[in-house]
């Protein structure tokens, strides 16, 4: 027998709502692994050489990393919509060119550098070129990217202003034949850069929100049907005339 259409749309949404509780659940737990993962990571502190953050099957991984070699002098990345304690600014990147490690030469990467804060008018920072030959920090991938996916030249600041940091296009963007997927945080104790941190949730929500995401979809869902289960009682309860 098919179910009345009032049931089946209580179905439908029902489901629906438990999807989208199911989904949260799934970000929580991939951001519980990033936080888990980067503070073992961060206990240690092993440094590895530079050259991994081209290991493409680290893409997704963390790494203490050191070593040394030069700033390159290529414009500035700046990263939009980023903010810190509540104010609206940019963080800022240079590319580094590591020294070549046992004969190989290893490819350059974005070093971030720190958080700008970005007046109302929006004019962007200057990032001054670092004289620094030695640099140490955390190697993760770059920031997930929004809906927004674009790299814009400002020529008249010397910087790019990037809604993400996707490395081909951020590459292209510089005039580089390539840059290695993942990025350079700087520990914040070096004596370069602007204000920082290891923060690796700076822009967007911790686990225990998308679980309370989670629980408030499955309950939407449990009420659904609720509603949907009074409403086929009180009808059946109807006296018919």
């Amino acid at each position: 027998m098919p179910l009345p259409v009032g049931w089946a749309l209580a179905l439908a949404v029902a489901v629906l709502f438990a999807g989208l509780g199911g989904w949260q659940l799934q970000r929580m737990q991939a951001k519980q692994a990033l936080l888990d993962a980067s503070a073992q990571v961060l206990r240690q502190r092993q440094a590895v050489p530079l050259a991994r953050a081209a290991d493409p099957a680290r893409a997704r991984d963390y790494d203490w990393a050191a070593g040394a070699g030069r700033f390159a002098a290529l414009p500035a990345v700046l990263l939009d919509n980023q903010s810190r304690d509540g104010h609206p600014g940019v963080r800022a990147y240079r590319v580094f060119l590591p020294e070549a490690d046992g004969g190989d030469a290893a490819p350059a990467l974005l070093v971030e550098l720190g958080w700008l804060p970005l007046p109302g008018d929006r004019r962007l920072p200057t990032v001054a070129l670092p004289d620094a030959g030695r640099v140490e920090g955390l190697l993760l991938p770059p920031p997930s990217p929004g809906l927004l996916r674009s790299v814009e030249a400002q020529r008249g600041a010397g910087t790019l202003l990037a809604m993400d940091l996707e490395p081909a296009a951020v590459a292209a963007a510089l005039g580089l034949p390539a840059l290695a997927p993942r990025i350079l945080r700087l520990d914040p104790a070096l004596p370069l850069g602007y204000a920082r941190d290891l923060e690796l949730l700076p822009n967007t929500l911790p686990p225990q929100r998308h679980l309370g995401y989670a629980v408030q979809w499955f309950a939407l869902a449990a009420a659904v049907l609720v509603v949907a289960l009074v409403l086929t009682l009180r009808g059946r309860r109807r006296p018919r005339a």
